[in-house]
């Protein structure tokens, strides 16, 4: 890849991140994450075994001295919740990264906006680098970076849904409006088209978890995903041609002999 994905400073060579859940067995989540080429992966702190270490956990499973843990905020309604749940990663060892999702809707599992501009901005505080789950409003995203994010994370469409990106215009705005901080899709990829979508419309990066571990070959999938961010970076660093009502010919008549 052309250049590298830099969030609070840190750098990573590649522009995907992976999740941990809802893989059929733990081997199987670590061979996806070898053939995703992820550098990253996000730990839902709620549903990882932190205490007792005598029995199997998903931590067990990854790789420190090659993946980054970015633990996560999932199944937290409120800011007071979120922030506790923060602070317990912090204290286990996990991260003071956190992937801060506050819901406000447990059909939708859309953010809370509200909870989620509260808790950052008092995570932000502590020291925390807040990498928040949002909508794709971008006055609720510069707010955000106000409140001192690392990164935004806008949704493609809701989480585990798999139906890609749903408003392109919106994240186009986003990625033009919103500066200084990285722009990550993240929820609503479904297959590798999604992922390059969202890279050719300017994302710095692509989140996604239910996309891999739901399909029916998750190894192969991973790979499709590693392979469709890098060919959606290129596309977007290369700069598409202009799209025209009419044809115009691929080899032009100018300088043909007839």
């Amino acid at each position: 890849m052309s250049e590298k994905l830099i969030i609070a400073g840190r750098e990573f060579q590649s522009r995907l991140i992976v999740g941990t859940g809802k893989y059929r067995s733990f081997p199987e989540m670590k061979r996806c994450h070898e053939a995703s080429g992820a550098e990253m992966v996000t730990v839902a702190v709620r549903r990882v075994n932190l205490t007792d270490r005598t029995k199997e956990s998903l931590l067990d499973y990854i790789d420190r001295s090659r993946l980054f843990i970015l633990p996560n905020t999932a199944g937290c309604y409120t800011a007071d919740d979120a922030i506790r749940t923060a602070r317990l990663a912090q204290e286990v060892g996990l991260s003071n990264w956190i992937k801060l999702e506050v819901i406000g809707d447990e059909k939708t599992l859309f953010p809370d906006n509200e909870g989620l501009l509260e808790a950052t901005r008092v995570l932000v505080k502590e020291g925390f680098v807040v990498l928040p789950y949002t909508n794709d409003d971008v006055v609720n995203a510069r707010k955000l970076i106000d409140a001192g994010a690392a990164a935004i994370m806008p949704l493609a469409a809701p989480i585990g849904s798999g139906m890609g990106v749903q408003n392109p215009a919106n994240l186009q705005i986003m990625r033009e409006m919103v500066s200084g901080v990285p722009m990550i899709v993240d929820a609503g990829v479904g297959t590798a088209s999604d992922a390059a979508v969202a890279m050719e419309l300017g994302a710095d990066g692509v989140l996604m978890n239910t996309a891999i571990a739901a399909a029916e070959d998750s190894e192969k999938m991973a790979l499709a995903m590693k392979l469709a961010v890098q060919a959606g970076r290129l596309a977007f660093e290369s700069g598409r041609m202009a799209r025209k009502l009419y044809a115009t010919a691929s080899s032009p008549m100018a300088g043909m002999v007839r």
